[in-house]
Order: C-alpha cells, then sequence, then structure tokens
C-alpha cells in the first residue's frame, strides 16, 4: 500500500504541474487574448496532456511490458480526450448552467479528472500493477 501512496504522491506532483500548465494557459488564453472559455479550457487541457503523458510515463508509471510505446501513447491519449470529456462538461455545467465562475469550476473539474486520471492510468498503462492488486 506504501508504493501505491508513494506512487499516487509522484502522480500529484505532475498533475500540480501540469495544472499550473492548464490553468495558467487557459486563462491567459481567456483574460488575455479574448478566446471562448470552452475553447482555451480545450487547448490548455491538450497541452497539459502532451506535459503529462512525457512526465508521467517517466516519473510515474512503469512502461508495461509487450505495450509499444506507440500504443502506450495512443491508449494515454484516448484516456486524456475521455478526460477532456468530462472536463468540458463540468465546465459547462458549472459556467453556463450553474453560473460558477469558470475560475472555479476549472479546480473542481480538474480534482474530479486527476483521480480518474490516475485510476485509468495505473489499470491501463502501469506495468506495475502489484499495488493494485494486492
Amino acid at each position: 500500500m506504501g508504493k501505491l501512496v508513494q506512487q499516487f504522491m509522484k502522480f500529484g506532483v505532475v498533475g500540480v504541474i501540469a495544472f499550473v500548465i492548464d490553468y495558467g494557459l487557459m486563462v491567459a488564453l481567456t483574460e488575455l487574448a479574448g478566446v471562448n472559455y470552452l475553447i482555451s479550457a480545450t487547448i490548455s487541457f491538450t497541452v497539459s496532456v502532451v506535459f503529462n503523458y512525457l512526465a508521467s510515463m517517466r516519473y510515474v508509471f512503469t512502461h508495461k511490458q509487450g505495450l509499444s510505446r506507440r500504443r502506450e501513447f495512443v491508449i494515454f491519449v484516448v484516456l486524456s480526450v475521455i478526460g477532456l470529456g468530462v472536463n468540458d462538461l463540468l465546465m459547462w455545467l458549472g459556467s453556463s448552467v450553474l453560473g460558477v465562475s469558470y475560475l472555479i469550476v476549472k479546480i473542481v473539474a480538474t480534482a474530479i479528472v486527476m483521480v480518474y486520471n490516475f485510476v485509468t492510468r495505473k489499470i491501463f498503462l502501469d506495468g506495475d500493477t502489484g499495488a493494485v492488486l494486492e
């Protein structure tokens, strides 16, 4: 269990950096460039996914035997696109439907998507699945 907690902590560090990239770019695009918040949230999320893939597969997860890097990346992107869908749905519901500031909604959406990301990446991409099965 300690190994899983340690892995989640590393995931958290990578996630915080990815969040800063995601949130900062979203705010810059929306506030400085006048881009619609849903479009800027999508762009910023995509940029943070690329960083997240590189950092997660290097520092958090162990490469799964028999899984090519190409397939690994495709799975990572598919899982991330699903996460993007959840992110954008929550952004739309929170901001457009409930009238909450997109700045606050983004924080809640990020927390939810972070849990989804860790669990799905652990299941589908991590070569060290022993911590989950113990």
